[in-house]
């Protein structure tokens, strides 16, 4: 099956890439470095020929890109007759914040929607690096906030299944094992690395680029696909 990975050569890009040669697919890596821009539209035709599928993992800064790239995406899927379109998504976008990233990623998402390709919205949850960033200072300041992380691995399965199954035409989440609230998170992690620094739980801090998050709006609902490797798992992968 022909396959274009959009945002090709980043950190989920490459994987997935990997992933899907191994499996046996032919590969298209659509990515700024091989000359493809979903903003200008260079390259973007050329990417699309004769493939099946189309999984979009770009990062963009702002909710105008975000909505000309997924415009630019589907023009040319649509000319190409990609019969799917999977966009990697983030759960919690259309939550209670003020977060522009994920207005952005919310406005890409209508794009997709309100398009004539059939797709998929796979909303992630945080990856595990992401969170670890987090765990700054001394002692370390952190809400209660409720985080459901996932390792990349485990995210990349489930795009490269999601990818060759036909259109949802709708939303499948995915998430870690496990959840905890984040201060929890930060003694868990520091814990099992061994690093002496207290966790404060203060819920006056916004760690999430500055934004204002309820709980409970990062967690997936019950019908979510979960990746198996917990916190000691991803620990132990990236150590080795």
């Amino acid at each position: 099956m022909r396959i274009v990975v959009v945002g090709g050569l980043g950190m989920v890009g490459r994987t997935l890439v990997s992933v899907l040669q191994d499996q046996g697919h032919d590969v298209v890596v659509a990515d700024l470095a091989t000359g493809v821009n979903t903003i200008t539209g260079e390259g973007v035709e050329e990417a699309m020929a004769g493939a099946q599928a189309v999984v979009d993992v770009t990062n963009l800064p702002d909710i105008d890109s975000f909505r000309t790239s997924a415009a630019t995406l589907l023009a040319a899927e649509s000319k190409a007759g990609v019969r799917h379109h999977v966009l990697l998504s983030i759960v919690g976008v259309d939550g209670d914040h003020d977060l522009d990233y994920y207005r952005g990623k919310l406005a890409q998402e209508d794009a997709v929607r309100n398009g004539d390709v059939p797709f998929t919205i796979v909303r992630s949850t945080q990856f595990f690096p992401f969170l670890q960033a987090l765990v700054q200072g001394d002692p370390v300041r952190l809400p209660t906030t409720k985080v459901q992380p996932i390792a990349v691995a485990d995210l990349v399965t489930l795009l490269a299944a999601i990818a060759v199954e036909p259109p949802a035409d709708g939303i499948i989440e995915v998430a870690g094992p496990d959840i905890y609230a984040l201060d929890d998170f930060a003694r868990r992690l520091l814990t099992l690395t061994a690093d002496p620094r207290q966790v404060v739980t203060d819920d006056s801090v916004r760690p999430m680029m500055g934004a204002r998050m309820r709980e409970r709006t990062l967690l997936p609902g019950p019908a979510a696909q979960l990746g198996h490797t917990d916190l000691p798992a991803w620990l132990t992968s990236v150590a080795s």
